[in-house]
């Protein structure tokens, strides 16, 4: 093999061990700067809406304990169901010691009262409902970076189109991250735990 050869293929070998590299380097120092910039926007706001406890719910209410939030509505056809049912299963799996709070936001207060939010969240452990003026839900809908949009159905009604994740917070009120629709129990389970050991 000549020289220059010899020198291509050890400028291949290094290119490919710089490549190979590049996914460690974004893991280590790229994910957490992501991370770190998403909890300092996720959650924070002006709205001021009413859990149906009769609680006030601010950004304050995130503070204090590990939380769960995810957004939807009482008449929603199968991912809001579908995502009550997955809490159920994850606060079943956590035991009565390590369960966390959930708040279910509506994202249709044109509709969802607090009795009937009450009633739609009263069987899944630890969940209460939230609700307030059209505003103020705009508001929280905006500060949780959460879509939602209003559907025109044919017979003059409305469904709601909207995000489908669980956000999770630390006791701080910080966003940890998300449990994603339809996540594997196991998976969500594990994160809970982590974000419940901080």
């Amino acid at each position: 093999m000549t020289t220059r050869r010899k020198y291509a293929l050890i400028g291949v070998l290094w290119g490919l061990v710089l490549l190979a590299l590049i996914p460690l380097a974004w893991s280590r120092w790229g994910v957490p700067s992501v991370n770190d910039s998403l909890a300092e926007v996720i959650g924070p706001g002006d709205y001021h809406l009413t859990t149906t406890s009769g609680a006030a719910f601010t950004e304050e209410t995130l503070k204090g304990a590990p939380t769960a939030i995810f957004f939807g509505f009482t008449h929603c056809p199968e991912v809001c169901p579908t995502s009550l049912g997955d809490i159920a299963a994850f606060q079943d799996e956590l035991g009565p010691e390590g369960q966390i709070r959930v708040f279910f936001v509506t994202v249709d207060p044109e509709r969802d009262q607090l009795d009937q939010l009450r009633d739609y969240v009263s069987w899944a452990p630890g969940v209460e409902g939230v609700s307030g003026t059209p505003d103020q839900v705009d508001k929280a809908i905006r500060a949780f970076r959460i879509y939602a949009r209003k559907v025109p159905l044919e017979d003059g009604g409305y469904t709601m189109d909207h995000s489908a994740n669980i956000l999770l917070f630390d006791r701080n009120g910080r966003f940890f991250e998300p449990i994603g629709y339809q996540e594997a129990t196991e998976r969500a389970v594990e994160k809970i735990r982590r974000l419940n050991a901080l």
